[in-house]
């Protein structure tokens, strides 16, 4: 599986394309500010967008979806409960300071029942509020084969977690996303967060100083 990260000045967000080496077929997640670099990355490994994934609906995970759905013509997914974030990004935008962005509607809302295939990959979603009320998990892996790798959005980070202090924020439901969700995934399971670092499971239920109980 391919794996890339970006991540440009003024948030640092991690955005991603994840591919299959073997189908070329790949995932777009959480395109912001560094969307172009994400699709010069698409272009130069020939690979073929099915979906834009979105991990939630803050300003800095979205501000690219606009052009990366002109350019890729696929279709962008979001959990139902963060429509209400999607829709209001010109006050998040006024919050910040910033331009609003040019987005397109959603396509589509997750089935967390159904995962979502591209090729020989497989997203599995997991609803984790508490950053926000519509964020979630993406497990992906092969087809058929254990997912190791978490795409996370603000959720959990390398030692630390999400803030909760933003509209629809509430730190008791984010601990319980990453103690019933998360944490049932597997140690050696990778975290790959919307900003920072990537890490494990394991490492962070041992050394996260808000998640040792």
């Amino acid at each position: 599986m391919l794996i890339e990260t970006r991540a440009v000045p003024p948030f640092h967000k991690n955005g991603f394309v994840v591919g299959s080496a073997r189908t070329r077929d790949a995932l777009l997640i959480d395109p912001g500010d560094e969307g172009a670099e994400l699709l010069d990355i698409v272009s130069s490994r020939e690979l073929t967008v099915k979906y834009i994934l979105l991990t939630h609906a803050h300003i800095d995970h979205v501000t690219g979806v606009g052009e990366a759905q002109r350019a890729l013509n696929a279709p962008v997914y979001l959990h139902r409960d963060d429509l209400m974030l999607y829709n209001a990004l010109p006050q998040q935008a006024a919050l910040f300071g910033l331009p609003v962005p040019s987005v397109p509607a959603i396509d589509q809302f997750y089935d967390l029942g159904t995962p979502l295939v591209a090729g020989d990959l497989e997203v599995k979603v997991h609803h984790t509020p508490g950053h926000c009320p519509g964020g979630v998990c993406l497990q992906i892996g092969a087809a058929a084969q254990p997912a190791r790798d978490l795409f996370v959005g603000d959720t959990l980070f390398a030692g630390s977690i999400g803030r909760t202090d933003l509209p629809g924020g509430n730190y008791e439901t984010l601990m319980r996303s990453i103690r019933e969700v998360l944490f049932t995934l597997g140690d050696d399971s990778v975290v790959y967060p919307g900003h920072g670092p990537a890490t494990t499971i394991g490492r962070e239920r041992r050394t996260n100083p808000f998640c040792r109980s």
